[in-house]
Formats: structure tokens, C-alpha cells, sequence
């Protein structure tokens, strides 16, 4: 084997290390990505440090897996898309979905497009973009051509504050006018408290950002409007968990509040 890769991260980047984990556990019996299997075999980390909860690659498994299938969605509605992956860390989604005619753009911090470049290779259709998803001038390195655009912020608005959640979605709809956003987010209470998870006390990252009802973002702009909220107690592949599990996600369906406190919502913007 040739020599791993090692990895310089502040906090809130080194969290992306746990999304790698998570998608590339081969025993998951909801989403496995062989493609970061190969990704993390190659960088020098300990990832047992990161302590990271079954629980934990169950949810991050689900949310991979439906927003995946809502980017194959648009893509089939939309063969001429653009799609915007914003904090994409080192996500491989472009190969999982791409039907051969998206025009993609990955977006992260410097270190992260960086380290990206190690493990993935631009092409036309592929472009890594490497700047701070709140300098909002990475928008002008975009090329929509008034085409329709998909921006996806996976496990990305929680880390930010509520004035700069709000700044970036109204440049998006300021600047690709009709465009689609696919987020998860937190309740106010689970922004507040889930900084004692223990792969987040871990990497020393905060969080920020949490909405308690999504039809908030509707009175933000008169044209905004939410098209699903979707929770992880409905996934239909549930079933393949095991009993306790499967129990668990019963348990929570029945409190809203509870299925609140971390799920999908998605818009037309």
C-alpha cells in the first residue's frame, strides 16, 4: 500500500471526517459508498478517536441515501441541471447520481478542496470550487446559464449563525431565481444541545443555526416555498434495521417534536 494521505483540519472540517465514516461502513444495511471506503483507506487518521455512534452512521446513512434520491429526481425532471453541493467535504454524490449530463460544482473550505484533490479529478462537467460558503462571491464562479440549479447543504446550515443561513439562501434566490434547495436542519433545541455528541466534542466543532417550524424560510422571500419535510422515522428502509433500532424509530415517530430536532425540508427558492 502506498503512503496515506494526512489531514490538517480545523475543527468544523475534520467533522467531515465522520460523514466519510458513516457512508463507508460496508455492514450498513441502509447505504454503503464504496467509493469512500476507498477514500478513507487512504488517509492516516484515526477514525476510532472520533468515537462515532452506530446511531449516528444510521442517520448520516439516511440522510445520504434521500437526498441522493431527490438530486436523481431533479436530474431526471431537469437533464440540463445544475447542481451545487455546498460544504461537500470529501463526498463522492457527483458519482453516485450523475446521469451523464449534470454540470456539478463541489464547494469547501481551501484545506478541504485541497485534500479533495488527492482523491478526485475535475472535468467539464466536475468543477471544485474552494472558498468559505458564507463569502458568497464563490457565486460568481458558477456558470447556470439560466439553466435549473439544485444546491445542496448537507450537514452544513447547522454550523453557521442565523444571520449568515439567511444571507446565503437570499443571494441563492437572488442569484439563480426558481433554484431548489435540499438541507437537513436542527430544531432550536437540538443546535443548542447537540454540541455534546460525542463525535463533535471530539473535533471541538460548535453549532450555530436551527429552525423549529420550515415554513419560517417562506416568509423570507414572497416566492419562497416549501416543497417536503422529511423525517428519518419515514424512511421506508427502516425495516432493515435491527429490532431495537426499528423500535427506536417507532418510538420517535410518535413525537413531533422529536422527529423535528433533525430532519430534510426542501424548497423552491
Amino acid at each position: 500500500m502506498g503512503t496515506k494521505t494526512k489531514v490538517q483540519l480545523t475543527p468544523a472540517q475534520e467533522t467531515l471526517l465522520i460523514t466519510l465514516y458513516a457512508k463507508a461502513q460496508p455492514d450498513n444495511p441502509l447505504f454503503f459508498d464504496p467509493m469512500a471506503r476507498r477514500v478513507l483507506d487512504q488517509i492516516d487518521y484515526d477514525f476510532e478517536r472520533l468515537n462515532v455512534p452506530y446511531k449516528t452512521v444510521i442517520l448520516v446513512c439516511q440522510r445520504a441515501k434521500k437526498i441522493d434520491a431527490v438530486t436523481r429526481n431533479f436530474l431526471s425532471e431537469h437533464s440540463d441541471g445544475v447542481v451545487l453541493q455546498l460544504g461537500c467535504g470529501l463526498d463522492s454524490r457527483f458519482w453516485r447520481v450523475d446521469d451523464g449530463h449534470v454540470t456539478w460544482y463541489d464547494l469547501d473550505m481551501t484545506p478541504v478542496i485541497e485534500l479533495r484533490h488527492r482523491f478526485f479529478s475535475e472535468d467539464k462537467r466536475y468543477c471544485q470550487i474552494a472558498a468559505s460558503v458564507t463569502d458568497l462571491g464563490w457565486m460568481d464562479a458558477v456558470i447556470s446559464s439560466n439553466r435549473p440549479v439544485l444546491v445542496i447543504a448537507e450537514g452544513l446550515l447547522m454550523y453557521l449563525s442565523e444571520d449568515d443561513v439567511r444571507k446565503l439562501i437570499l443571494r441563492l434566490h437572488e442569484t439563480f431565481p426558481g433554484c431548489r434547495l435540499i438541507a437537513d436542519v436542527f430544531s432550536r433545541l437540538t443546535a443548542r444541545s447537540a454540541t455534546g455528541h460525542p463525535s463533535l466534542h471530539r473535533t471541538g466543532a460548535t453549532l450555530g443555526w436551527g429552525i423549529d417550524d420550515p415554513r419560517e424560510l417562506e416568509t423570507w422571500a414572497p416566492d419562497f416555498r416549501l416543497l417536503e419535510e422529511w423525517y428519518f422515522t419515514n424512511d421506508p428502509d427502516l425495516a432493515r434495521l435491527r429490532f431495537g433500532y426499528r423500535m427506536a424509530y417507532k418510538l420517535a415517530g410518535a413525537f413531533k417534536m422529536v422527529q423535528r430536532a433533525h430532519r430534510i425540508v426542501y424548497y423552491q427558492l
